[in-house]
């Protein structure tokens, strides 16, 4: 199984291959700026993470008690995972592994597959690994607005305890409007997004220096690994346990490589710096106020510690600053899911589904309707469920940390087949990886009966939906080819018996090779062929951008028969009808009033044939029917296409 066999739907060996690509689209504006729009939308998710991390460790679904042991020991591990998971392997190592210029589970597994060479069984694998990651990508996005957004509001009980009856409402209100407004484009408020995370990060690190300047030396508890293996040693059950909240502390560790594609490796790396600093000092400011309670005080106070390191007067500033930081994270989340699932309807793991573009300056501010509101159903699902932040903290963390773990072992194949690393230096910093992954994935496992049984559902049906729809795919495309008719034998019998008759028809195929069935169709039933006659296959490369000197290929055929091959990236916007019009190597120039477009509808026929169970055949004929049609998906104006119906037995 390969991605351009299934993201490009056609039979054809050609390819672009790296050396004719550019790299990509760079992204625009000075490093300043790109820093403030990084540190806006990359790090909200990470950002977030106080607010609820440090208190799900100490008050979540297995209690430790803030006493020195505990504080010190999370403090280290907090800090360790932070410079192991986010800075080393994200930052300083997978961020390197960029195609072109694109990051994410997608973008690595395309680049894999292009460069490696690998062998046909390894190959397989690897895009199962990736397709797998995708789909846990999906349970978190759905996990994320709700836990975000529902912990900043449940801060107001630290307001007025009065208020708890109406956090539920108002936050249930406030992410029913955030999908609300998906429709209308993030590009004005995205300008916000920027300033208000400044802030925000400020703030967290003010309110940890003013708890800090009474313990001093807990910065150097936090620096040091020997108060995390302290903690072990002490008490290795609970340590291990402690793990599955820890691990809050660094989600969206991976949100910093999805998301290098929009603003380029320095300006994230520079941010990043900035951003740590921020996160550390809030976290030690954390335990410094629990060092400097009571036993009884620390108990009551670590049920929401984040809220209470701001003064009583500046309490509600602090829980509106938060609610705004978690919109904002939530919107970084959903727009990412926008643009993963563009990414895999391009590869060929998803069928069509509207796409609108919501800015005409920026192609990569889209807006998915069936994701959008399918995504806020499960958000409220989960809220109306769940009901605290801290029973949604049980689910969260699995797909997280299951993601990680995948990301590792794509990394291996990476270091040593890509960048050809020495085994000296590639497997002790993969043995890190794999033991820190390992053990933040086993320490979630345990929150399954509790919550974490969600992400691994909604992961588990994803990864069907789209293991289903690359393998139809692959079937039908291979059951259309076994009875197809090379191109010149066509040519040769109807070029001279069949009528014509004047302007362009244009025959859309997967394939590009053989005649399209709709060509045979339109011949059996029509009696007539137009005077210029193309075959068009749009192929998806596994790069995020061809350029445009490189997107066109044509073969002339004689009598009037062409063959015209589009290549487009899996980020670039597709629109045939443009394209079309730049033709020039096909005769006349297309005038859209003298085009005729030419669709075939597939209808599927469940037989015995081996390939796919009866079960995944009718998964996968049920999303053919219900998904995008190519008229809309490839931009084709409505009063110029024609489809025509096919049986295909599968």
């Amino acid at each position: 199984m390969n991605v351009t066999a299934q993201a490009t739907d056609n039979a054809s060996n050609e390819s672009v291959t790296e050396s004719e690509h550019s790299h990509g689209h760079a992204p625009e504006g000075s490093l300043a700026k790109l820093m403030i729009g990084a540190v806006g939308i990359v790090f909200g998710d990470i950002g977030t993470s106080p607010i609820y991390a440090f208190r799900e460790t100490f008050a979540g679904h297995h209690v430790l008690a803030p006493d020195r042991l505990h504080i010190y020991g999370v403090l280290s591990l907090i800090f360790w995972s932070m410079m192991i998971i986010v800075t080393l392997k994200y930052v300083t190592i997978i961020m390197r592994a960029d195609n072109k210029g694109e990051g994410g589970s997608l973008a690595l597994l395309a680049l894999i597959n292009r460069s490696t060479g690998t062998p046909r069984k390894w190959t397989s694998g690897i895009i199962l690994l990736g397709v797998f990651a995708t789909s846990l990508f999906y349970g978190d996005s759905m996990i994320t607005p709700a836990i975000s957004v529902l912990s900043a509001v449940e801060g107001l009980t630290t307001v007025n305890s009065g208020f708890e009856p109406f956090v539920l409402p108002l936050a249930i209100g406030i992410l029913v409007g955030l999908f609300v407004i998906q429709s209308r484009g993030t590009a004005r408020v995205g300008n916000l997004f920027g300033p208000v995370m400044i802030v925000y990060f400020i703030t967290l690190a003010v309110l940890g220096v003013w708890h800090l300047t009474g313990h001093p030396g807990l910065v150097l508890e936090m620096l040091n690994p020997g108060n995390a293996a302290n903690f072990f040693i002490q008490e290795p059950v609970r340590a291990f346990i402690a793990l599955g909240s820890v691990v809050l502390a660094v989600t969206g560790a991976e949100a910093l490589y999805a998301d290098m594609g929009h603003f380029g490796r320095r300006p994230i790396r520079y941010a990043w710096v900035a951003v740590l600093v921020c996160l550390l000092l809030n976290y030690v400011g954390q335990g410094a106020m629990l060092l400097s309670l009571s036993p009884a005080e620390a108990i009551e106070t670590v049920k929401n510690p984040f809220f209470f390191l701001a003064p009583e007067p500046l309490r509600l500033p602090l829980v509106l600053l938060a609610t705004a930081a978690t919109i904002i994270a939530s919107q970084a989340v959903i727009t990412g899911a926008f643009s993963v699932t563009q990414q895999a309807i391009q590869l060929g793991f998803i069928p069509r589904l509207r796409i609108l573009h919501t800015s005409e300056k920026a192609a990569g501010q889209i807006y998915i309707p069936a994701i959008n509101w399918a995504l806020m159903v499960m958000v409220l699902l989960l809220v109306v469920n769940f009901r605290s932040s801290s029973n949604l903290a049980a689910a969260y963390g699995i797909a997280v940390t299951g993601a990680m773990f995948i990301d590792t072992l794509l990394l291996a194949v990476v270091l040593t087949s890509l960048w050809k690393w020495p085994a000296w230096k590639a497997w002790p910093l993969l043995g890190l990886f794999l033991v820190v992954d390992i053990a933040y994935f086993g320490a979630n496992l345990l929150k399954v009966p509790v919550g974490g049984w969600f992400p691994l559902l909604v992961g588990a049906i994803a990864f069907t939906m789209l293991t289903t729809w690359a393998r139809g795919r692959q079937l039908m495309l291979l059951r259309m080819a076994e009875s197809s008719l090379p191109m010149e034998v066509f040519v040769k019998s109807a070029a001279g018996s069949a009528t014509r008759v004047p302007g362009t028809a244009v025959f859309m195929t997967s394939s590009a090779k053989g005649v399209p069935h709709a060509l045979l169709h339109n011949l059996k039933h029509n009696k007539v062929l137009h005077e210029r006659v193309m075959l068009l296959t749009v192929k998806i490369e596994d790069v995020p951008y061809v350029p445009v000197a490189k997107r066109m290929q044509t073969q002339d055929y004689t009598a009037g028969f062409f063959r015209v091959i589009l290549r487009y990236g899996f980020m670039d916007e597709l629109n045939v009808p443009e394209e079309l019009s730049k033709l020039e190597t096909c005769g006349p120039k297309c005038r859209m009033m003298d085009t005729s477009f030419f669709l075939a509808r597939q209808t599927l026929i469940s037989t015995s044939r081996p390939g796919m169970a009866s079960w995944r055949e009718r998964l996968f004929a049920w999303m053919l029917r219900n998904s995008e049609s190519a008229m809309e998906f490839f931009k084709l104006p409505p009063n110029r296409v024609v489809e025509l119906g096919s049986q295909v037995e599968i």
